[in-house]
Formats: C-alpha cells, structure tokens, sequence
C-alpha cells in the first residue's frame, strides 16, 4: 500500500496544480513535452503559442517556481525543458489516489489513455 502523502507534499501537489491551471501554463507545458528532452527557447515558445514576451515571462516564472520547468542559459538563449521528475511526481500521487488506495478509477483505464 502507497504510503499516505504529508500534508507538506500536498500543499506541493495544489501549487503544482494551480500553477497548471491556466490555458496558457497548460499549452506551455504541453509544448515543453512535445518538445523533451531538448526543450525550447523563449522566443520560439512565444511564437508557438502566440504569447508576448512579458507574459509568457511571467507564466514562464510560476511553473519554474513550482519545480514543473528547468532552465539554462546556452549563450545568450533560455532552454526551457518541462520537469519530468516533477510531473512523475504528481501523477503518482494523483494515480496513487485515485487507481490504487480506493480503485476510484481502475488502473487499466488509466494505461489504457495514456497509449
């Protein structure tokens, strides 16, 4: 049985959610997967999503305050790559939740969309 998460980690668990839980931060982080490992630059992240420089700043700041995106600097360049420890992270403790501590959804269903 999975441990029982502290109260700590799920204050973590909602500041990672809520730092998710805009349009924009949810296609950033769509497009950071699509693009792991190598990640993206800033201005071709803007491009992408059709996000000015000053707010996808901003947006950029908030996932990287909550551990969901890593930065380096190669040059004068930002890479930003999404997190994959941190996701891991939260979808263990979500499918923890919901799939195994009380079968609230059957694990192979889960399996089953991620394919």
């Amino acid at each position: 049985m999975a441990r029982k998460p502290t109260p700590e980690q799920i204050t973590r668990y909602a500041d990672m959610l809520a730092a998710m839980g805009t349009e924009p931060r949810l296609r950033i982080m769509q497009l950071l997967l699509a693009a792991h490992p190598e990640g993206m630059v800033v201005g071709d992240i803007g491009s992408e999503l059709d996000i000015p420089s000053s707010t996808l700043s901003h947006h950029l700041d908030k996932l990287k305050n909550e551990d969901l995106v890593k930065v380096r600097r190669d040059g004068t360049f930002l890479w930003y790559t999404a997190s994959t420890e941190a996701l891991q992270e939260l979808l263990g403790f979500l499918y923890a939740e919901c799939c195994t501590r009380n079968k609230a959804v059957q694990p192979e269903t889960f399996i089953t969309l991620c394919k």
